[in-house]
């Protein structure tokens, strides 16, 4: 653990680093930003998993919902992506030694296995094809999934200023 902080705090030491974390406006529009591809990206999913467990827009096929939707979801999470890694840079010594940081790190490999066996394994089956008036048990399931898991993501993200170390 000593040597991935050592590691984070050179990373923090680098230029992209400083200017981020002690400029006055960078840190703050670059969260801001992270929080509009949150907004984007998870806030899109989970209508879109509220439609797979059946509480949401039942009379539109699940593939016409994905097909809207997900270039919006891909462009949130680009979005997220570069902001989480600028935000990273800029405090990563307080993230790394934050409990709550590998967990937010293994809710959304979680999640993303879910989404990837969500698209490769049920979304091509007849019942989401053919938007049966009942979807599947297993649509369902990824949904329920889907939804814990980025709830637990961004309660984890949350938690890493209040949970500063593992003391």
């Amino acid at each position: 653990m000593d040597h991935l902080l050592q590691l984070a705090d050179e990373l923090q030491g680098t230029g992209l680093g400083l200017v981020i974390s002690e400029s006055a406006l960078a840190f703050p529009i670059i969260e801001g930003l992270h929080l509009i591809g949150l907004s984007l990206s998870v806030g899109l999913i989970f209508l879109i998993d509220l439609r797979m467990v059946g509480l949401l827009w039942r009379r539109i096929a699940l593939t016409e919902v994905l097909a809207q939707l997900r270039p919006w979801v891909l462009a949130g999470f680009t979005l997220v992506f570069a902001t989480g890694l600028l935000l990273f840079w800029a405090e990563a010594p307080t993230v790394i030694a934050s409990p709550a940081f590998p967990f937010k790190l293994l809710f959304i490999a979680l999640a993303g296995a879910n989404a990837l066996y969500f698209e490769l394994a049920i979304a091509s089956t007849d019942a989401v094809r053919h938007n049966q008036p009942e979807q599947p048990p297993a649509v369902r399931r990824a949904g329920l999934a889907s939804l814990l898991l980025w709830t637990l993501v961004i309660i984890c993200g949350r938690l890493i200023p209040y949970l500063p170390n593992w003391s």
